[in-house]
């Protein structure tokens, strides 16, 4: 039986940290690729095909020019960390015998003691991931970020946005 990881990969952490940082300029409109990739420190050649896919699963929106880039195609409140995670990684089991949306049949598992354990695993992971938006990462990572600034004296540095975006 092959395994599913309970691991997110670099594509969904970048992805995440892309969907981060578009929620935390939400107001702000598109965002070019080049500022995207500066705040979060992504390679901007990776970033453009995570974005693209993201763009295909409906998540993101873009346009051409020089006003344009890309920006969330919902509000991020609307956006959970597990649809995200998913569309770059897939199912979110530690084990495909349990996956919702890979199962995988185990010669074992009708008396498998294991299976219980990996059921109640996945349900957690998927709990926690599918309540959490990107809006409350954003609230966090302001939150966070002001704590930073308060505990050094000075505020958080921001990478600027780039002319034109």
């Amino acid at each position: 039986m092959a395994e599913a990881e309970l691991k997110i990969s670099t594509k969904g952490e970048y992805a995440s940290r892309a969907m981060l940082e578009l929620s935390l300029r939400h107001k702000e409109g598109s965002l070019h690729i080049k500022a995207i990739s500066a705040a979060q420190d992504i390679p901007e050649r990776f970033l453009e095909q995570i974005l693209l896919q993201l763009k295909r699963a409906g998540y993101l929106r873009s346009r051409k020019g020089p006003h344009g880039g890309y920006a969330l195609a919902k509000p991020p409140e609307m956006i959970s960390v597990a649809e995200v995670v998913r569309v770059m990684d897939g199912p979110l089991a530690p084990i495909d015998c349990v996956s919702v949306t890979a199962h995988q049949v185990c010669p074992h598992e009708d008396a498998c003691g294991l299976k219980g354990l990996w059921k109640e695993t996945r349900d957690a992971v998927a709990a926690i991931m599918e309540r959490t938006t990107f809006a409350d990462l954003a609230k966090r990572t302001l939150a966070a970020r002001a704590k930073f600034a308060a505990s050094k004296g000075r505020g958080f540095r921001r990478t600027a946005r780039p002319s034109g975006a």
